[in-house]
């Protein structure tokens, strides 16, 4: 395992380790002299990286996706940190061990996915509990919610990340829930919850760095995530045309605006709902990503993209240093406390 990450990096630090080659070019100075400029990432996160001299014998044995071994130093360059590299070669197998290299998410996946399970067994409406247990059970299609992450870059955008979204959406869906009571449907709400982002096993690639398949390029997570669905609910006997209706709606409508990718706007109120809660959670989800994440200014993240902002670090900023909390042990499956209203 190595024992240096992108994210242990601090300004004149000696560097030593191995690297993800997330992108590679070969740039020119002003002056027309050739340099190579690489991306360099592994699960913590990644780093601008130059080489100025050297690079012509190695340039043609590594790529995209390749992990290199490095030797250089961490420099801070207009406020931000970045690589400068004096060797560089491609690593030996012996040295690589996949999980240093790909972000993962922090929670255990097999337990998640239990609790996925269990969530989709307790849909009172057996046509909505046959759909979903037949989509979540699938074996071909277990294994690859489990390793997808939820996103490319914008929100839990790691392996798991797409299961880790999933049942924390579905325990936003029983706590909002519990507060209006009778006017939402819990069954559909986490029907929707829980399919609304099937089709990102189709279109991310995942193997490897996180990428767009084909097919996702041309259709999209939603098309995508509709044509397993219709299929799913094609084969139930019975199951009800107009309920079936719904459902797609759900799915079409989770981006909630049509500039955001949904082909139509939310018409019924599990399907704003969904909307919603799915955006808080995925904003949540980048909030912490940000905050988890190394910065040029010790009070504030980098810029995130997808709130827009950079987000102050509140703990320091208010110069407090609590103990850490105990882990939690609640389930995100746990009855969610009732409101008043």
């Amino acid at each position: 395992m190595k024992s240096l990450f992108v994210a242990d990096l601090q300004p004149d630090q000696p560097v030593t380790s191995t690297f993800l080659v997330s992108a590679k070019e070969i740039l020119q100075t002003r002056e027309g002299k050739p340099y190579l400029r690489l991306e360099l990432s592994d699960r913590t996160g990644s780093i601008e990286t130059r080489m100025w001299d050297g690079f012509d014998a190695v340039i043609q044995t590594i790529g995209r996706d390749d992990i290199v071994k490095v030797q250089g130093r961490a420099e801070t360059y207009r406020n931000r940190l970045q690589l400068k590299l004096d060797k560089l070669r491609k690593a030996d197998p012996a040295e690589v061990d996949p999980r240093d290299y790909f972000p993962h998410s922090p929670e255990e996946i097999d337990r998640l996915y239990r609790e996925l399970s269990a969530i989709a067994g307790s849909i009172g409406n057996p046509y909505l509990r046959q759909l979903v247990e037949s989509l979540v059970n699938d074996p071909a299609i277990s294994e690859r919610l489990k390793l997808a992450p939820a996103a490319k870059t914008m929100h839990h955008a790691y392996r798991g990340g797409l299961v880790e979204h999933v049942v924390s959406l579905c325990g936003l869906c029983r706590l909002v829930s519990g507060h209006y009571g009778k006017e939402v449907d819990l069954d559909l709400l986490l029907t929707g919850a829980i399919l609304h982002d099937v089709g990102k096993i189709d279109e991310l690639e995942y193997t490897r760095e996180t990428g767009y398949s084909t097919d996702g390029r041309l259709l999209g997570h939603i098309l995508l995530g509709l044509e397993r669905i219709r299929r799913a609910m094609d084969s139930i006997e019975g199951f009800p045309a107009p309920l079936a209706r719904v459902v797609e709606h759900l799915i079409a409508s989770h981006h909630g605006h049509l500039e955001f990718g949904s082909p139509c706007l939310p018409a019924i109120r599990e399907a704003v709902l969904l909307h919603y809660l799915d955006d808080l959670d995925s904003k949540m989800g980048a909030l912490r990503a940000s905050l988890e994440s190394p910065s040029a200014e010790p009070e504030w993240t980098e810029r995130n993209p997808a709130l827009a902002r950079q987000i102050l670090r509140l703990d320091r900023y208010l110069k407090t240093s609590p103990a850490a909390a105990e882990p939690s042990t609640a389930s995100l499956f746990d009855p969610a406390p009732k409101f008043k209203r």
